[in-house]
């Protein structure tokens, strides 16, 4: 099977993906947007290029086109005579350009989603199928080892939050709230460590050498910062979104919370037992591997 990939982006899931595509035989060839990593950043010429690449790259012998992202997708639909998969990740349902990924949504053969939630949000069947984490890379190890690796105290106590402080639906004001507040309940120093823009491969580490992962974003697809760190057992206390709640109830030491308050509280069990989670047990099904095989079956049925 050859596929053309289409994306904004190529974050480190993405090419994980990619990757474990070509192990199981699928030829892909992969377009992005050059340009920075946020869509916003991006130029007209940059997008205009993309057009370009994208239609000179349908002249190819390819069985189907794969838009990654919501805002790849009216870049596939402009040819017609291929089947096209789209696949939204969260954000592009959810922010000032959803229309996009909605309407554009109508034209494509299949769509995959990342939750329930966003299959409600978009109105139209879907198959959801969660981005698949990488258990060799994103596996437990000795946080004390983990820590000398990233030079942060083996005494500390670190509270990971997994994205940039700047971006507003990642609400780190609300993080910086509960911390400062469970600071004060413990009586003991914690410190509200921003991981991002580091490599995806130096990520694992970050997940080993810290406490907790705190998610407080007014709202996601499924998170795949709470995937990885379920493949760690990083215990992570999160707000109520992107049908977090359903994966984290089965979930050690772990909670889905619907108010400032309980954040609070529950971020201060967690650190006050010390214990990791059982996630990695729980989240087996998450795997890459068997995001594939699912992802290939869509395939199948968008060439029927």
């Amino acid at each position: 099977m050859n596929v053309l990939s289409l994306v904004t982006y190529p974050k480190g899931f993405y090419t994980e993906e990619i990757a474990a595509l070509r192990a199981k035989n699928v030829s892909v060839d992969v377009v992005d947007i050059s340009g920075l990593e946020t869509n916003d950043s991006r130029s007209i010429r940059n997008y205009l290029d993309f057009y370009r690449d994208v239609l000179g790259k349908t002249l190819g012998d390819y069985d189907l086109v794969h838009a990654n992202y919501g805002l790849t997708a009216p870049f596939a639909l402009a040819q017609r005579h291929r089947p096209i998969v789209l696949s939204l990740w969260g954000s592009d349902l959810m922010g000032s350009l959803d229309w996009v990924s909605k309407e554009s949504a109508r034209f494509c053969d299949e769509v995959i989603v990342m939750s329930e939630e966003m299959e409600r949000d978009l109105g139209c069947d879907a198959h959801v199928i969660p981005h698949g984490v990488d258990f060799e890379t994103f596996r437990p190890m000795e946080q004390r080892d983990a820590r000398e690796s990233i030079g942060w105290d083996p005494d500390g106590t670190y509270v990971l939050f997994p994205y940039d402080p700047a971006r507003d639906v990642k609400n780190y004001p609300l993080a910086e709230r509960v911390v400062e507040a469970v600071q004060q309940e413990l009586g003991s120093e914690i410190e509200l460590r921003a991981v991002f823009n580091v490599d995806h491969e130096d990520v694992p580490l970050y997940m080993n050498a810290a406490d907790a992962l705190l998610l407080t974003s007014r709202r996601e697809g499924f998170p795949n910062s709470v995937k990885e760190a379920l493949a760690c057992n990083l215990p992570v206390v999160a707000t109520d979104v992107g049908g977090i709640r359903t994966r984290l109830d089965a979930v050690t030491n772990s909670y889905s919370c619907g108010t400032e308050r309980e954040l609070i509280s529950r971020l201060s069990d967690v650190l006050a037992s010390g214990d990791r989670s059982d996630g990695r047990q729980q989240a087996a099904d998450l795997s890459v591997d068997r995001s594939t095989d699912r992802i290939l079956d869509v395939y199948r049925q968008a060439l029927q």
